[in-house]
């Protein structure tokens, strides 16, 4: 196994550390008081259900919870119809799944609500209860592969996008020190960073010179104080903790007690095993960090690093 799949599971075993993530949501709506707390004690062990009983607030509720993975709606309402309801939420939340609940035969209304896109599939009243749970299982499972196909997406063009700016950076420069604070910030805006410093090194050592990123304009450099910053340089692999205030290797030290960043990850920047310099990302909140963003930023920091050997060497051509 390589250095680069080393590390990789040495932070995805970090990951599983952290919380899991929280049940999806779903609302459920119904003018029945009946029917809704039946619906409620359906789901409730599965989901975090929001309950409405008529469309005006549901649309109320989902403005103030935001989006729902799945939305199961009954279609006979006094005040709005379930497919009136269901297509005033289609603009703002294209992704979740609707579900409606019929108890007539109004075939128009049904096939409209289908072809627009607004219903992925209506149950019959009264419903077989292990029928509709297996219905909305499968739709939020639908929800999650569109959640996840979108973000593979963003994550694809936010590598692209990462990489062709390094790539113009090194090409477009003659002096290796006007590199690094463009790289930084190029590497915060990818990753959502508070704070990003590219840091060269010398005699494995931090050198004065670097590249510095921050919202926040009273933010100072403390790497030198850091043992993750140490530990990669000495090692040259990644180091990171993504959620500090549960890690009581680093936790009480003063540097991240101060600053307030509560994940950190450290990458060192090697060219032929020589540390040149190194990468702090900075977050304010535990950060979870995916594989392909894992490989991305082991992509980017071998550019970081060619963009640092071949400045360096037009300098010293010069």
């Amino acid at each position: 196994m390589d250095n680069s799949s080393t590390e990789i599971n040495t932070i995805r075993r970090q990951l599983m550390t952290l919380e899991r993530p929280k049940k999806l949501k779903i609302l459920v709506v119904d003018d029945e008081p009946d029917n809704l707390d039946l619906l409620y004690r359906t789901f409730r062990r599965d989901f975090h259900v929001l309950k409405a009983d008529s469309g005006s607030q549901a649309l109320q509720i989902l403005a103030e919870e935001g989006e729902v993975a799945v939305i199961i709606s009954d279609q006979r309402m006094p005040e709005m119809k379930g497919t009136e309801f269901l297509s005033k939420t289609l603009p703002q939340f294209p992704d979740t799944v609707r579900i409606i609940l019929t108890g007539f035969t109004d075939i128009e209304d049904l096939v409209e609500a289908i072809n627009a896109g607004q219903v992925y599939k209506y149950i019959t009243k009264p419903w077989d209860p292990a029928e509709l749970k297996t219905v909305v299982q499968r739709a939020a499972q639908t929800y999650d592969l569109l959640k996840q196909r979108t973000e593979e997406l963003r994550y694809a063009n936010a590598q692209m996008a990462l990489l062709t700016v390094l790539v113009e950076i090194a090409q477009n420069t003659t002096c290796w020190e006007s590199v690094l604070t463009p790289m930084a910030t190029a590497f915060s805006v990818s990753f959502g960073t508070d704070v990003s410093i590219l840091q060269l090194v010398e005699k494995d050592s931090l050198a004065a010179t670097q590249g510095f990123y921050s919202l926040d304009e009273s933010t100072e450099n403390w790497l030198s104080q850091d043992p993750l910053t140490s530990e990669a340089i000495a090692i040259g692999k990644i180091q990171s903790s993504l959620n500090i205030l549960n890690d009581a290797r680093i936790s009480s030290i003063p540097c991240y007690q101060k600053s307030g960043v509560q994940a950190h990850l450290v990458i060192p920047i090697v060219y032929h095993h020589e540390v040149m310099g190194v990468l702090s990302l900075q977050w304010k909140q535990p950060y979870t960090l995916r594989e392909d963003e894992l490989k991305l930023i082991h992509l980017s920091a071998q550019l970081v690093a060619i963009a640092l050997t071949s400045s360096r060497r037009q300098v010293t051509t010069v």
